[in-house]
């Protein structure tokens, strides 16, 4: 279960320098709009302390971590909506992510081009948020038209409550108010589902600063930010895309210590990936032993069969039950035979909801 994000924004706010840092993958960043016109697709690892302890433990013959993905979406403008900029193209390259990371320009600098002329993220985060709106719109739109008439003619019952619920989204979107920030119930999330409408998506808001400013809690653009985000329970990350272009090419020692240099506990990327983990709802387990040691991201909620078969389908078709101890309890009593011999080894059927930090041998006959 890989984490996908689309990281949008206006064009020239750092969306492609913060990428290329925190894949190191050095696409084109340049200095005017469009310079991203495919959208870049870059892996990352997933930073847990975890996994270096297992790692020591166990020394496994593969050591396997889990996975974010970044999609670098082109720089909006105003109009994207309709095609401006091609944003219609770069719009549905969003549709299929999990959550959505908006860069925001909160630094001024004359020597680089703003698309509006002026530094105002409020202003910039509303141009990219009404363009959200409108293409979730103009399909909501489509969708009514089409089967407007025939469920209320054939008085099916699936194809009104389709209907209410494209609705009330629809009036909620003229109001400019994202589908995310509606109260909507269980049956009518399944339904609106298969849109993969943009605003429904969770979303984060990256304040890119200057190196003076990311330890300065007085930036006003910043704090602009922090409350627009706040009205809509969305988080803020401040980052210096700068920074974290210079952290990308160190190993982690010199990483940790240019870190302690700046005063600056955990780089932007690790701060993205737990408030993204947070905002989905995700957690960890692992499975461990000497031929591998590895990390899955599962939601939280899963049950036991669930999580045996994001491994793989037969684990959770099989499923019989699953040997579980915590990550805590191991790194505690140090190795499996203390742990067992503590009685923190709990045999779990298919009813156990599983817990982040779990250990598991899974048992499943096909």
């Amino acid at each position: 279960m890989a984490l996908t994000a689309g990281i949008v924004g206006l064009p020239n706010v750092g969306k492609s320098t913060l990428f290329n840092a925190i894949t190191k993958k050095h696409i084109l960043a340049a200095n005017y709009p469009f310079a991203t016109i495919e959208p870049n697709v870059g892996v990352v690892i997933v930073p847990d302390k975890r996994l270096d302890f297992l790692n020591e433990l166990y020394q496994p013959k593969s050591l396997v971590p889990t996975t974010f993905e970044f999609t670098d979406i082109a720089g909006l403008v105003s109009g994207a909506s309709h095609g401006e900029g091609l944003g219609n193209k770069f719009l549905s390259h969003i549709r299929e992510v999990d959550a959505i990371v908006e860069v925001v320009r909160c630094f001024e600098d004359k020597n680089i081009i703003h698309v509006n002329e002026t530094v105002n993220p409020i202003r910039d985060i509303e141009i990219i948020n009404i363009e959200l709106v409108l293409a979730d719109l103009e399909v909501v739109e489509n969708r009514l038209n089409r089967i407007g008439k025939k469920a209320i003619m054939s008085k099916d019952k699936e194809s009104l409550t389709e209907l209410e619920v494209l609705t009330k989204i629809k009036e909620s979107l003229l109001k400019n108010f994202p589908i995310r920030r509606m109260d909507l119930t269980t049956l009518e999330k399944e339904i609106i589902k298969p849109f993969n409408f943009l605003t429904s998506k969770p979303i984060i808001y990256m304040a890119n600063v200057n190196e003076e400013d990311l330890l300065n809690k007085n930036n006003h653009h910043v704090i602009n930010v922090e409350g627009y985000a706040e009205a809509e329970n969305a988080k803020v990350i401040k980052v210096c895309a700068k920074i974290e272009e210079e952290l990308s090419d160190l190993d982690d020692e010199e990483k940790n210590q240019f870190l302690n240099d700046l005063g600056i506990e955990e780089s932007g990327l690790d701060k993205l990936i737990k408030a993204t983990y947070s905002l989905l709802g995700l957690e960890t387990f692992f499975t461990a032993g000497p031929d591998e040691v590895r990390a899955w991201t599962f939601k939280k909620g899963m049950k036991a069969p669930e999580c045996a078969g994001i491994i793989h389908t037969d684990f959770q078709k099989g499923f019989i039950r699953a040997e579980i101890f915590s990550y805590y309890a191991l790194e505690k009593y140090g190795n499996e035979k203390l742990v067992k011999e503590a009685g923190k080894v709990r045999l779990e059927g298919k009813d156990y909801l599983m817990q982040d930090g779990d250990i598991c041998y899974f048992r499943f006959n096909v």
